[in-house]
């Protein structure tokens, strides 16, 4: 039975409707984003919140309603350290926080549900949570830190991606609550030491700007890794073999010290004056990666937050990078021997197979080592290397071989000392 006019009219005007309310354009390019399937299908739990629930995102997850007691405790906390009421201090951020609300739903990449004024209640309840939590790491003296638990696992919640909530909140909020109280407080500084303790690279020690435009405390976290010359930037991504190859074909690997980008990775090689070509071991000096625990998860939700905005994919890169350098728990054991890598989680197989995982169906574009990347080839591909690389893997890579090459040449050696003598008598 055919539809009639009446039906085909309310159906292409909900079509229009539908495609009125997509082209409305947000005012700010959205931060916030949920993470869809591809990625998340390889690690769920790395981008699920354990604790508390920040922002609309994770707000129904009854795993975590116990988190909402915790969080109006630090409310209760932080109101009682100023010297105005409970309800003129509330007042002052409902005021400021609704005043920007339409600017916090465009932080958000999905329509929120939530009314204006649920919506203003949950920003100011996660915002002077978030504040007296930072306040308690910061000042551990002054403060009574409570469960520790809940203090340990709060703060990689704090850099999930779909538990973030806009920046300029948790500025509205400082504004009306610890600048009052502590003239010597910084927002950027309160949160500095939660970076700090999630860092991978932790012999490097992070820069945060002071401004105050940035997207969240995840954003914040990626833009210690910004690398401000952007113009070694290329396109091409050339493969490596694996560190234990290049190791055979003479690569040294080294730990590199205060670079001035936590990424840093070089290739030092010696070279001899008016010659283009290197002698000597190549050196590729890179950061220090720390694999514990957490690391997968800061390292996942770092790169979804480069794939879902218009951040550069320093963080992808880099793991893109290590990546092609670790095969199998030989190259981690390789790398841990070399010191450019701490492994705590114990199994050298297991912390390979996190690292293979990490770039699994992400969309790679950006790439910072392509010139380092090239030189390594170059050498590894080189007359000597080549060689020097089949010798190490077939004869050097247990003592036996060894033994049995060095006592073939010395048989050789003998051998043909014989014939020499034989055909040319004293």
């Amino acid at each position: 039975m055919e539809a009639g006019l009446g039906d085909v009219e309310i159906t292409v005007q909900s079509l229009l409707d539908c495609l009125k309310k997509k082209s409305q354009p947000k005012q700010f390019a959205p931060s916030i984003h949920r993470v869809g399937s591809i990625l998340k299908d390889h690690n769920t739990s790395s981008y699920k919140p354990r604790i508390v629930s920040i922002g609309p995102l994770h707000r129904e997850d009854e795993n975590l309603k116990a988190g909402e007691v915790e969080k109006v405790n630090h409310v209760f906390s932080l109101l009682s350290r100023l010297d105005s009421t409970h309800d003129e201090t509330l007042q002052a951020c409902t005021q400021k926080v609704n005043a920007s609300i339409d600017q916090i739903r465009s932080c958000y990449a999905e329509t929120i549900s939530y009314n204006n004024i649920e919506l203003t209640k949950m920003m100011v309840i996660d915002g002077c949570f978030i504040l007296e939590y930072l306040y308690r790491a910061t000042k551990p003296k002054e403060s009574n830190l409570g469960n520790m638990t809940f203090v340990q696992f709060t703060i990689f919640d704090l850099v999930l991606l779909e538990n973030q909530i806009p920046f300029l909140v948790l500025q509205h909020i400082f504004d009306c609550t610890i600048s009052k109280f502590d003239q010597t407080a910084s927002l950027i500084n309160m949160i500095h030491p939660i970076l700090e303790h999630v860092n991978p690279f932790a012999e490097h020690k992070l820069k945060t700007s002071s401004n105050t435009t940035h997207h969240h405390i995840l954003g914040l976290l990626h833009e210690c890794f910004q690398y401000e010359n952007d113009t070694s930037l290329e396109l091409l991504k050339p493969r490596v073999p694996s560190a234990v190859e290049l190791d055979r074909a003479g690569v040294n690997f080294k730990r590199a010290q205060h670079t001035e980008w936590p990424l840093m990775m070089k290739v030092k090689s010696r070279r001899l004056p008016c010659f283009s070509f290197s002698w000597g071991k190549p050196t590729l000096t890179m950061p220090v990666l720390w694999i514990t625990d957490s690391t997968e998860l800061v390292l996942r939700n770092l790169i979804a937050y480069e794939q879902y905005s218009d951040a550069f994919g320093y963080i992808t890169s880099y793991a893109y990078a290590i990546d092609m350098l670790i095969d199998t728990q030989e190259d981690i054991a390789k790398l841990v021997e070399s010191k450019v890598l701490v492994n705590y989680i114990g199994s050298n197989e297991e912390a390979a197979d996190m690292i293979n995982n990490l770039c699994k169906d992400v969309c790679f574009i950006d790439f910072f080592y392509s010139k380092q990347w090239v030189e390594m080839n170059r050498h590894y591909n080189s007359y000597w290397s080549r060689n020097l690389a089949w010798l190490r893997r077939n004869y050097f890579i247990n003592p036996w071989n060894s033994i049995s090459l060095v006592a073939a040449i010395i048989l050789f050696t003998l051998t043909l000392v014989q014939t020499i003598f034989t055909v040319n008598p004293a």
